[in-house]
């Protein structure tokens, strides 16, 4: 069972600031894996539950042939992303 405070991806691995990830977003009628960099961790109540949530800058590698227009901050549920480079962690930490 997973620590207090501490967000993880589907696969276990936590989540930091910094992290390197890919989640799905829909673009038209389809869906695209998308790379991004976590900006923030935190978690909204919704209807009486807890859900972890990410505050993630796109870095432009992505699925599909049609180049992304905007690079905005998006959130992103945590439930479906997965870490792919996990940040650097100071020693000691």
């Amino acid at each position: 069972m997973a620590k207090r405070g501490h967000i993880h991806d589907f696969t276990g691995q936590e989540i930091r600031e910094g992290d390197t990830l890919v989640y799905a977003a829909r673009r038209g009628n389809s869906v695209r894996m998308v790379e991004a960099v976590v900006l923030r961790t935190y978690t909204e109540n919704y209807k009486g539950r807890v859900l972890p949530m990410l505050k993630v800058k796109p870095t432009g590698n992505e699925s599909g042939w049609v180049k992304r227009a905007t690079f905005r901050v998006e959130t992103v549920a945590a439930e479906h992303v997965a870490v792919t480079v996990p940040a650097e962690v100071p020693a000691g930490v």
